[in-house]
């Protein structure tokens, strides 16, 4: 069976940890070749030493630098020949109450979430439509629903939701898909060492989630290979929430008690 990305050029941001790594690792065990892109380069290396046959490479770039990042999808191109699929997974995020959060951090987040995504995607557009490629943006449930402590980050995420629709009815004319995955409660680095580590908070946000479990990098993975393959060549515009049903039964609003725990 062919690997439904042999011969493509997928490009992960934030790919040096955390669900970045894990989409990253799975894009090239389906025959990709990878770009991961970050901020610090051992970490991207550490993410392209998992992968066989040096099937991804890292080039270290913060994707608030528009200039940089330009200069990065070019260097892709000379490279590989081609972008295919663009994942802007690039965050930064961290639990402030609102009448805490200084303008400063408010601007940092929605600088790297928003600006970085939208950096990302504009200087990899003339690739995207030579490929007929897509684009998928990693976004959260609160970008539509709100949650406690998080008002810096769902305002960041709602602005790449917004964008995330208005390019699937702009460049759909040249074939680009663009949608969005919406994971829920996650296991990774930092969310075992700042979230989960916290007394009984992993047990509260499980309770709250309808299939019983927090997910893992994997989950969210598969559902981007799916979601980025010509198996859903007629999805755009979409959003894919992949949390176990979390947000329909309320998980964000609920998530109050958590992050009193978290914040006090």
């Amino acid at each position: 069976m062919t690997a439904r990305f042999e011969g493509k050029t997928v490009v992960v941001t934030g790919g040096g940890s955390g669900l970045g790594r894990s989409m990253a690792l799975a894009f090239a065990s389906e025959g990709a070749r990878v770009c991961t892109i970050g901020r610090r380069q051992e970490k991207l290396d550490e993410t392209a030493s998992l992968a066989k046959d040096g099937a991804i490479f890292g080039i270290a770039a913060d994707v608030r630098d528009a200039s940089r990042i330009e200069e990065v999808m070019r260097e892709i191109v000379a490279r590989t020949g081609r972008i295919d699929v663009l994942v802007n997974n690039a965050a930064g995020n961290f639990i402030a109450p609102s009448e805490r959060l200084t303008p400063n951090g408010f601007k940092s987040v929605v600088d790297i979430v928003l600006l970085g995504t939208f950096h990302c995607t504009r200087f990899a557009f003339e690739a995207l439509r030579g490929s007929r490629g897509c684009i998928l943006n990693i976004v959260a449930a609160y970008a539509w629903s709100g949650e406690p402590g998080a008002v810096h980050s769902a305002c960041a995420k709602a602005g790449v939701l917004a964008m995330t629709r208005t390019l699937a009815a702009e460049w759909g004319r040249y074939g680009i898909r663009a949608n969005a995955i919406a994971p829920g409660p996650i296991h990774t680095e930092g969310t075992d060492a700042n979230l989960w580590s916290i007394a009984d908070v992993e047990e509260m946000v499980r309770a709250q989630v309808p299939l019983g479990r927090i997910g893992e990098p994997e989950d969210v993975a598969r559902a981007a290979l799916w979601l980025c393959s010509q198996e859903a060549s007629w999805v755009s515009g979409a959003t894919l929430s992949v949390d176990g049903a979390h947000w329909l039964d309320g998980g964000t609003l609920h998530f109050r008690e958590a992050f009193d725990r978290v914040v006090t």
